[in-house]
């Protein structure tokens, strides 16, 4: 059975889905589509943490579904800008899991990862999948994967 490990690029996800359909994610039928005959080796959402109920709420069902969640503290700067990327986060564990699988699967439209896309999918033989808003991921981002998966109304609430 093919190995997957899953990072979810979750304020990345939320944003584009809002902007592009004005609707939510579905990350049970994401789940359900992408671990099809797979086993999962790992599965990480990564969040940003402002102590808000709703998003508390949001993060345990991400837990019920099956993903770890990993939460980074929301940095409101002096200059009114904010601060909660995890870009560094998410690279770290796709090199840490991309020996003990056969396919990554990256959420996220960000092209700061077609490095990482390329790097692991030569150093270590696996592919990668990325599933993102066609509109709203970076076209380096698209080109740098085994496959890209579009998400569209079967992956929307």
């Amino acid at each position: 059975m093919e190995r997957v490990a899953i990072f979810v690029d979750v304020q990345n996800i939320y944003y584009t889905v809002k902007q592009c359909y004005q609707k939510h994610f579905n990350y049970q039928a994401f789940w359900n589509q992408a671990t099809q005959n797979r086993k999962v080796v790992a599965a990480f959402a990564y969040a940003i943490d402002k102590n808000d109920p709703k998003q508390q709420n949001f993060q345990q069902i991400l837990r019920s579904i099956g993903f770890v969640v990993k939460l980074k503290p929301y940095i409101q700067r002096s200059d009114g800008s904010a601060k909660g990327d995890w870009d560094v986060g998410i690279t770290l564990d796709v090199i840490e899991y991309a020996p003990k699988v056969d396919s990554i699967i990256l959420l996220s439209g960000d092209g700061d990862f077609d490095m990482l896309l390329d790097k692991v999918s030569t150093s270590y033989a696996v592919t990668t999948e990325v599933y993102g808003v066609p509109l709203l991921t970076a076209p380096s981002l698209i080109n740098a994967a085994s496959g890209f998966i579009a998400i569209n109304d079967n992956l929307l609430l």
